[in-house]
C-alpha cells in the first residue's frame, strides 16, 4: 500500500510539470523518450538469463499494452478533450481492474467492484463539472482504451508474479520498458514528423526529470506495489493520484477557492474510504 500511496504522490506533481513546460511538444514524442528512459534506468539491473522465453515474451507484452497502448491512446485523446474532461474520464480505471482481476481469477467478488465504483464517484466528486458529460466520443473510447490497457497490465503483472513468487521485480522491469519502447517507436514513426520537433534545455530537463520517476521508478513501484496489496485496494487507489493531483494544483498552479476545497476533501475522503473498506474486506477473506 506504500508504495502505491508515494506513486501517486509522484504523479500528482508530474501532471502540473507537464501542462507548464510540455504542453508545446508532439505528445507521442514526449511519451516514446519517457519510456525510453525509464528503459534505460533499468537496462543495467536486467538479468534474463534462465528466465523461460514464455515469461520474457509475457513481459514484453505487459509492458507493450500496459506503457506502450496505454501511453499512444492516452496522450491521443487531447485531439478530442479537454485536459479536465480527460482527467475526469480516467477515473473509471478501478472498474476496469476490479473486473478483470474476477475473470483471470474465475470469481466475483462484488464488494471490490462496490469499492471501485465508490473509488469514481470520489474522483468524480473532485473533478466534475456540469459541462464534463458533454466530451468527443472518440476521445472518450480513446481514453477508456487507455485505462483498460493499463489495467490489464497491473492486473495480468500482480498475476504473473503471484505464480513465480522467486522472480525479483528489478531484474526483469526492463522487459516491460522494451514492450512499451517498441509499442511507442511503431506509433511515432506512424504520427510523428520528428524534423519538426524542438526541444529546449528545460523541456529536455522535464523529460528526463519525468522518465526517470514518473515513468521509470513510478511504473515500476506502481506495479511491484500491486504485488503486495489485494485487488479491491489496487483498484481504489488508481484514483488516489487525482484528488492529489488537484491538491497539487491548487497548491503551487492555481488560486484555492472554497469550491474547490471543499469538493477536494471530500472526493479525497471518498476514496480514502473506500480504500478502508476494502483492506478491512481483504483481512476477513480466508488465505
Amino acid at each position: 500500500m506504500g508504495y502505491l500511496i508515494l506513486v501517486s504522490l509522484i504523479w500528482a506533481f508530474s501532471f502540473g510539470l507537464i501542462k507548464t513546460y510540455l504542453t508545446g511538444l508532439d505528445p507521442l514524442f514526449v511519451g516514446a523518450v519517457r519510456i525510453g528512459i525509464a528503459l534505460l534506468v533499468f537496462l543495467p539491473f536486467l538479468k534474463v538469463r534462465g528466465l523461460p522465453f514464455s515469461l520474457l515474451a509475457r513481459f514484453f507484452i505487459i509492458g507493450g499494452v500496459q506503457y506502450g497502448l496505454m501511453y499512444g491512446s492516452y496522450i491521443y485523446t487531447y485531439q478530442f478533450l479537454e485536459a479536465h474532461k480527460i482527467a475526469l474520464f480516467t477515473i473509471t480505471t478501478p472498474l476496469f481492474v476490479s473486473v478483470l482481476d474476477d475473470f483471470f481469477e474465475k470469481r466475483f467478488r462484488y464488494r471490490y467492484l462496490v469499492y471501485a465504483a465508490i473509488s469514481v464517484i470520489g474522483a468524480s466528486i473532485t473533478y466534475y463539472k456540469a459541462t464534463d458529460v458533454e466530451g468527443a466520443l472518440v476521445g472518450v473510447a480513446l481514453l477508456q482504451f487507455s485505462n483498460f490497457c493499463f489495467a490489464v497490465g497491473q492486473v495480468y503483472y500482480r498475476r504473473t508474479l503471484s505464480v513465480h513468487e522467486t522472480l525479483k521485480p528489478l531484474e526483469h522491469f526492463g522487459i516491460l520498458y522494451a514492450g512499451g519502447m517498441a509499442v511507442s517507436l511503431l506509433l511515432v514513426a506512424a504520427g510523428t514528423d520528428l524534423s519538426r520537433i524542438s526541444v529546449t534545455g528545460t523541456q529536455w530537463i522535464v523529460l528526463i526529470f519525468l522518465g526517470i520517476l514518473a515513468s521509470g521508478i513510478g511504473f515500476f513501484l506502481w506495479n511491484y506495489g500491486a504485488t503486495k496489496t489485494n485487488a479491491g485496494s489496487l483498484a481504489t487507489m488508481n484514483n488516489l493520484k487525482i484528488p492529489l493531483a488537484v491538491a497539487v494544483s491548487l497548491l503551487f498552479y492555481e488560486v484555492i477557492t472554497q469550491s474547490a476545497l471543499i469538493k477536494l476533501l471530500l472526493g479525497g475522503g471518498v476514496i480514502v474510504c473506500a480504500v478502508y473498506l476494502s483492506e478491512r474486506y481483504a483481512r476477513r477473506l480466508p488465505a
